[in-house]
């Protein structure tokens, strides 16, 4: 299975660590963070990897390009950024027509992504995608999401004061054929995957649930947290 990477983003609430190093890059326990998801993506058998660049992206462009995954990754820059969506939407063939993945990469993940391929398999039919999800220990910080008794999402609560729960999206995804369809022939001018796609399919939205290891890296305390 395929999976695009979203990786361009500039980590501002991690500087002044991001000041002169991409998120997508910084160590954890002396490892990049994007090694980490490809290292990890690619004992699952998941691959090639379709990864944005924009910010220090000749740093990101010199890491691919000394990596043992320098021929499983297509690198495509963005002068300007195009949001979540926008950079799924303008790649899409690169899933040449199959269920593909569409990943947040600037979170630390340690899931079995063995397990979440076979629960999107097993998905009920209406549902057109399948969402990882992991339980948070700051909700107000997350995009909680609520479930029917099957895992199915009934709504979605964005870093909100009292959410209902501390189940959180972990902004991993698999899209099946049918949604890529929609986003090319109906979808096609959204930018923001979280704020203009999620919402609109509320019912036919999936989730696993990882036991694994799964942190938000995006402040300094978090951060600190990852490498401890």
């Amino acid at each position: 299975m395929r999976a695009i990477l979203l990786a361009a983003g500039y980590g501002s609430r991690l500087r002044p660590l991001t000041n002169t190093i991409p998120k997508c890059l910084v160590p954890i326990q002396g490892k990049p963070l994007l090694g980490i998801w490809l290292e990890s993506l690619t004992e699952c058998g998941i691959g090639p990897f379709l990864i944005n660049t924009h910010y220090l992206a000749d740093q990101v462009n010199a890491f691919i390009g000394s990596s043992v995954f320098r021929d499983q990754v297509t690198l495509v820059q963005e002068n300007e950024l195009h949001g979540t969506a926008g950079t799924l939407i303008a790649n899409l063939d690169f899933f040449e027509g199959e269920d593909g993945l569409l990943i947040h990469a600037d979170n630390y993940c340690l899931a079995d992504f063995h397990t979440f391929m076979q629960a999107h398999f097993n998905r009920p039919p209406e549902c057109v995608m399948t969402m990882m999800t992991f339980r948070t220990d700051d909700p107000t910080t997350c995009g909680i999401v609520e479930l029917d008794k099957r895992g199915v999402v009934l709504g979605f609560h964005e870093k909100v004061k009292s959410p209902p729960g501390n189940l959180a999206n972990g902004a991993v995804y698999i899209l099946s054929t049918e949604l890529l369809k929609m986003l090319e022939n109906e979808l096609h001018n959204v930018t923001d995957f979280s704020n203009h796609v999620l919402h609109q399919f509320v019912g036919r939205i999936f989730t696993y649930e990882t036991s694994g290891v799964f942190l938000d890296i995006g402040t300094p305390e978090s951060y600190a947290k990852a490498n401890n």
